[in-house]
């Protein structure tokens, strides 16, 4: 056998040694010129850790971490000052070189660090995927994944993908959205449930029901050439019981363990009240949030490194605009705030919203970044963004609160923005009247569009950052009470074969297009507002179930009356002569019609003004 033969014959049996040792690399590559240079990567394969780790082109190994479990090595790299290029691991028994594989730096986007992220001036839109519309039938069912699509099944896979998003940008940007927020779409091999997708079991995956890693970053691109940005659902607190990972731990304290499953109290004020026991507190933050989800441990260096790093791989891969993350507040607090500021670190003007469901304002705020509640414990999560659930809170009730007393009607919605002092930014709050968690706005006010206008009238013009749930805007509604499924039903028109296709004008019916007219109109007017987004806010305590706030800046000023009343109301201007001033007229961005603001004014019952003040 000559030289060359001899020398392809070796690489064929290196590379088939390779694909029968490793059988995951994790990140699967990485970018040059990171912030921090030190790159954890995680190389799994029966027995691996038998094996002595080499790398080259002088390439500097910080660490090597072998668990208790031989199938796995965890290898740190320094990449500091390593341009993007391939490089190669060698593993080694007895000075041999059993087997090689190469790994990947790869070139970063121009200014990658410095990508700007959603901001008060975004509406964000949260979809749940599965149930938007389903653009390639082809891949509603995954042979290597256990739930097949079923479409009569509530709470089934019905086939929504990122194509089907993909092919609807446009009725979005109609609708005046800037910022897309879709569930979890990583792969999720639950046998029953799995369209939620928050029991993930490859974090490095998307669910091939959705489609591939590849058309995730065409979504990114697409929303893009729109002006638009993509938002990750991002989930560190628990995986799915079918993660990869969870089958074959890489250490017993992977996950938290009692030893086994102990479900979480879900007390998170455990987490700052100086009075708890120490029980209860671990139970908060270490019991699983559901058997079918094993709770990550943050404190584990390993865990902690590998979520970083999946988190900015991510960042990098699909160019993305910012993240949620999903129940923050159970999470190790230490250790979720040296994840979130490891990617704020990256990232400096990298938005995260945090999913904190809790009912009081000091203890949301004690989870923002620089909050004045946390530093007296010196805690700093440095979380940039928190929803604001206890606006959400109002809205469940307050419409069908007709007459006001001292507790009812809109004085809920006045207290919500009196305890404003306690939060560090409450530009970057998250504003909503419900989510795919929460009842259905429309199904609690029986589909009244009046009061679906206050609403929304009301998260369009305060602070914060609006977000608004997917079908809400043509009237979607859903019962809670039926179950999940219920608030997440399918848009229509999504699917092939709908009886009406609401995605477009001729396709809605008379109620939803009644409902979609107004809801353009109102955030495609407050898209180009930087009063609304960035201005300062007055408001006045509410008076015969009358609110009245201004938004104003130097530039302008905008009055918005909400009348709760069951009756139309006629209120003197004069108490509002602080921010009227000289103003003497408002134009109604609604209807167009002039109002003359030094003159008592009338308002229908149950109704909005929003009013620029000339």
């Amino acid at each position: 056998m000559n030289f060359i033969k001899k020398l392809n014959l070796l690489a064929l049996l290196l590379s088939v040694s390779a694909f029968a040792q490793i059988d995951k690399i994790e990140p699967p590559f990485w970018y040059a010129g990171m912030h921090n240079p030190e790159l954890q990567i995680m190389f799994y394969g029966k027995n691996i850790a038998q094996y002595e780790t080499s790398v080259s082109n002088n390439i500097v190994i910080k660490n090597v971490v072998k668990t208790e479990n031989p199938n796995y090595i965890f290898v740190t790299i320094d990449t500091k000052n390593i341009p993007a290029s391939d490089f190669v691991f060698s593993f080694k028994t007895k000075n041999k070189v059993a087997f090689t594989k190469k790994y990947s730096l790869k070139a970063r986007r121009k200014n990658s660090a410095q990508r700007k992220s959603f901001d008060s001036s975004d509406l964000m839109y949260l979809i749940m995927p599965d149930r938007f519309a389903n653009g390639n039938p082809n891949n509603d069912t995954d042979k290597s994944l256990n739930e097949k699509a079923d479409r009569s099944l509530p709470g089934g896979r019905h086939g929504g993908d990122i194509e089907g998003i993909i092919k609807h940008l446009d009725y979005l940007e109609e609708l005046g959205v800037t910022a897309l927020w879709s569930t979890p779409l990583c792969e999720d091999n639950d046998k029953v449930h799995s369209y939620h997708t928050y029991g993930q079991s490859d974090v490095y995956r998307i669910d091939p029901r959705y489609g591939t890693n590849e058309e995730y970053v065409r979504l990114s691109a697409e929303l893009k050439k729109r002006n638009m940005k993509l938002i990750k659902d991002y989930v560190t607190n628990h995986w799915g019981a079918e993660h990869w990972m969870y089958k074959d731990l890489p250490t017993y304290d992977w996950i938290h363990q009692f030893p086994g499953f102990s479900q979480s109290n879900y007390r998170m004020t455990t987490q700052f009240d100086t009075n708890a026991s120490a029980i209860d507190t671990k139970n908060c933050m270490d019991g699983w949030f559901v058997p079918s989800m094993p709770d990550l441990n943050q404190s584990n260096p390993l865990v902690l490194n590998y979520l970083i790093q999946n988190a900015i791989w991510w960042i990098e891969y699909a160019d993305l605009d910012g993240f949620r993350v999903d129940t923050y507040s159970y999470n190790d607090k230490i250790g979720i705030a040296k994840w979130t500021k490891a990617i704020t670190d990256e990232y400096p003007y990298f938005n995260i919203v945090g999913e904190v469901w809790m009912h009081d304002q000091a203890q949301m705020s004690y989870w923002q970044k620089d909050s004045p509640i946390s530093a007296i414990q010196s805690y700093n999560s440095y979380l940039p963004s928190v929803m604001d659930f206890t606006l959400h809170d109002a809205f469940g009730n307050v419409f069908n609160e007709d007459k006001a007393t001292w507790n009812d009607g809109m004085i809920k919605v006045y207290d919500n923005f009196a305890n404003d002092f306690l939060y560090p930014n409450v530009n970057n709050l998250l504003t909503f009247v419900e989510n795919h968690d929460t009842g259905r706005f429309n199904h609690i006010y029986k589909n009244d569009f009046k009061k679906y206008q206050m609403a929304m009238a009301i998260i369009a013009t305060v602070r914060g950052i609006p977000q608004i749930y997917y079908g809400s805007e043509i009237g979607m509604a859903g019962d809670k009470a039926k179950g999940d499924a219920d608030i997440r039903q399918d848009f229509p028109g999504g699917w092939a074969g709908d009886k009406n296709n609401a995605f477009t004008k001729a396709g809605r019916t008379e109620e939803q297009a009644k409902f979609f007219d107004f809801s353009s109109k109102l955030f495609q007017w407050r898209k180009g507002k930087s009063v609304i987004h960035s201005g300062k806010m007055t408001h006045y305590i509410p008076e015969d179930n009358v609110y009245v706030y201004f938004r104003y800046d130097d530039n302008e000023t905008v009055m918005v009356v909400i009348n709760n009343a069951a009756q139309a109301k006629t209120f003197k201007t004069g108490r509002f002569q602080e921010n009227i001033k000289n103003f003497t007229t408002g134009k109604d961005v609604l209807t167009g019609k002039s109002i003359n603001v030094k003159e008592d004014v009338t308002i229908d019952s149950k109704s909005v003004l929003i009013l620029e003040l000339k």
